[in-house]
């Protein structure tokens, strides 16, 4: 059996990848870590036998700031913010992301900031361990304070309430912790608020999106290499001096994958003196994919630190003489994170934008250059090819203008004013998600045109080869997806190459 051991501070976009897709990998803390969490439960239970005021402890919350909590009050007061706040709506997370906000709050506790007990912690990595998945609606969540609702739907099968699914069902969260011999906890000053006060569920999408975006990423520059040799394109445009003379982060790294993608390729025309240069979606993809490298690299590092954040409040701390102390802050504002998110949504959506476009020039076969027929099939008429695969692209490039909209731009006050600015960051994770989703398709019908309109090409030189890199991905397309001498029902390849863009098949080749 796999162990991921998690210490608060080394945890990486590629360990949540692993254990958010596997189940059977087990999730333990590090000795430090245990050290840590016991040291600061303690710091909380001194607090309270002191009677000292500090907010979500001894106080109410959000606009009950300064209403004070009697002290034999504390613990309901930890268990009604679970109860009170799990008020999410819209479709349950999938399973990924569940285990991703499962671990990365975990992460998170273990820095020792928190105040959690270690008996919390490991309910809830016991929960992880067997796969055992509260149901958390993704709506709700204003990303400040933090994510609140679905952390509190993610909380509530610690204290034997709410639904999980376990084996495929839905069952009350009760009846599953009695199955494994697991007992609830009765939550202690601080806890409540530990487990839904932070950043969890925007950095669990997030990181998701950061894997899946590193596929789309790669693949989108093959497929723009094969409709490269599909069009007749010229390869000059990809000539190392132009970028080195404009060294943006990302154009040059993109130009030197077009020009290993397309070596050896005789299906493109570097030298013909008649072809001098191409449109920009062929000629500009160094400049614009290698922004979006760039895009997806600034945003890989403002996920890489969330990961080993602690983001609720209030924190504890400790002074030179190791006395604790708390401070309230707003580590819980999704800020960062939404502004990236944003903009990762943005870039992706304008490669979509790209991809969507050469494909409109795969199936019109007015250019001259172009050997094939129009919509990429014979006898058209009676065949409509590949008119309504460009349709679909179509659809999804403008609905991703729309959820491209930037979500950190709007803020609704709320808790009386008191939280009176808040990110949006959980609504431009689920929005970059689905224009992720959107790009994978697009992408996936150009690496199918531009094949088809490739064979074509071929019939007509069958002693031509391709370029070293895009003859791979053609190999690997072609055991999915035929050749089409004639209409069929396209749906099914379509989606099956969309998974193959999505989980990185074609990514690996690169």
């Amino acid at each position: 059996m796999k162990q991921v051991i998690i210490d608060g501070q080394s945890l990486t976009i590629e360990t949540v990848i692993e254990v958010a897709h596997d189940p059977a990998i087990h999730v333990n803390l590090s000795n430090e870590a245990v050290e840590r969490i016991n040291k600061a439960s303690e710091a909380v239970a001194n607090f309270i036998e002191t009677g000292q005021i500090a907010y979500g402890i001894t106080t109410g919350f959000g606009a009950f700031k300064d209403r004070l909590i009697p002290l034999e009050d504390v613990e309901k007061l930890q268990e009604n913010i679970i109860l009170s706040h799990a008020v999410g709506v819209g479709d349950a997370l999938d399973e990924a992301t569940t285990r991703a906000m499962m671990l990365i709050r975990a992460n998170t506790l273990a820095k020792g900031h928190s105040g959690i007990r270690l008996q919390v912690l490991e309910l809830l990595l016991s929960l992880l361990n067997h796969n055992v998945l509260p149901l958390i609606p993704e709506k709700g969540s204003l990303g400040a304070s933090g994510d609140l609702a679905p952390l509190a739907h993610m909380s509530l099968p610690l204290i034997g309430q709410g639904y999980v699914i376990f084996e495929g069902e839905l069952r009350p969260s009760q009846e599953v912790l009695n199955e494994l011999g697991l007992s609830p906890v009765r939550l202690a000053a601080k806890e409540g608020l530990a487990l839904t006060n932070g950043t969890t569920l925007m950095t669990a999408i997030g990181t998701l999106m950061v894997h899946h975006a590193e596929n789309i990423m790669r693949t989108a520059n093959l497929a723009s290499a094969i409709t490269l040799e599909a069009q007749n394109g010229t390869t000059r445009a990809y000539t190392h001096q132009i970028h080195a003379i404009r060294p943006q982060n990302g154009q040059m790294e993109t130009a030197a994958m077009m020009r290993d993608l397309l070596k050896n390729s005789n299906l493109t025309r570097p030298d013909d003196p008649t072809n001098i240069q191409d449109a920009y979606t062929l000629r500009c993809v160094p400049q614009v994919h290698g922004a979006v490298s760039h895009t997806l690299s600034f945003v890989r590092g403002v996920i890489e630190t969330e990961l080993n954040s602690v983001t609720d409040n209030p924190l504890l701390f400790w002074d030179e003489n190791d006395q604790p102390f708390i401070v309230s802050g707003g580590n819980f504002h999704g800020e960062p994170l939404a502004l990236a998110l944003d903009y990762l949504a943005i870039a992706f959506a304008d490669l979509g934008n790209m991809s969507e476009r050469r494909i409109a020039k795969l199936i019109d076969s007015k250019p001259e250059s172009n050997t094939y027929p129009d919509f990429l099939i014979a006898k058209g008429g009676v065949n409509s090819g590949f008119m309504l695969l460009q349709y679909t692209a179509a659809a999804l490039a403008s609905e991703n203008k729309s959820l491209a909209h930037p979500s950190s731009l709007d803020s609704i006050p709320s808790s009386g004013n008191v939280e009176d600015h808040v990110s949006m960051g959980a609504t431009a994770a689920v929005h970059c998600r689905q224009v992720m989703q959107n790009v994978a398709i697009i992408i996936a019908i150009e690496l199918m045109s531009a094949c088809q309109a490739v064979d074509f090409r071929l019939q007509d030189l069958p002693n031509a080869t391709m370029g070293d890199g895009t003859s791979q991905a053609y190999k690997l397309l072609r055991r999915h997806v035929p050749f089409f001498e004639a209409d069929t029902w396209f749906q099914p390849y379509m989606l099956t190459v969309s998974d193959m863009v999505w989980e990185g098949e074609f990514a690996k080749l690169i």
